[in-house]
């Protein structure tokens, strides 16, 4: 089996399935850990939403869709957020696919879709509970750095700088 990226409109049914299960994923864990029981059914509606990628198109973003053997498999996007820092989000595989080279893959991707966009760098923010993104990242040449955004679930915020290829 073989992995492939491309971008996908984060409007396709198959870029709003990885989204319900990415955010079912995490807002599930949030609240396992916090509150001892699983997101409320119509709180995830409204969240999924009110975060539905619209922000991640051309020309200021891109969402990427990662298919191992020709199937969805996961997501990694890309905002800029100003004319020199693009932002990583939404990196998600389902869970029988993770330790197979996917997430690296698309990270991969995302820095190379922020490169086409002009940033220099890129940043990210995840949270404590989630052990394997920020090993991932630290493993990527993700650095720890200071908050760049305000966000009520962001605990570690991480940037890389981005050399030119070529």
């Amino acid at each position: 089996m073989t992995w492939t990226v491309a971008p996908e409109p984060y409007d396709s049914p198959v870029a709003a399935a990885l989204w319900r299960a990415y955010y079912t994923e995490v807002s599930d864990r949030w609240y396992q850990l916090h509150e001892g029981r699983p997101t409320d059914p119509g709180e995830l509606e409204r969240e999924i939403a009110a975060h539905s990628g619209a922000d991640l198109v051309p020309p200021r973003g891109r969402l990427l869709v990662a298919r191992y053997g020709g199937e969805p498999a996961g997501t990694s996007g890309v905002r800029l957020l100003d004319d020199t820092t693009a932002e990583l989000t939404r990196v998600f595989l389902y869970d029988g696919l993770r330790g197979r080279g996917g997430a690296a893959l698309l990270v991969a991707a995302a820095e190379d879709v922020a490169r086409s966009l002009g940033a220099g760098r890129i940043v990210l923010d995840t949270r404590g509970d989630l052990v394997e993104a920020r090993a991932l990242y630290a493993r990527l040449g993700y650095t720890e750095t200071e908050a760049y955004k305000e966000d009520p679930y962001a605990e570690h915020w991480f940037v890389k700088e981005l050399r030119r290829e070529g």
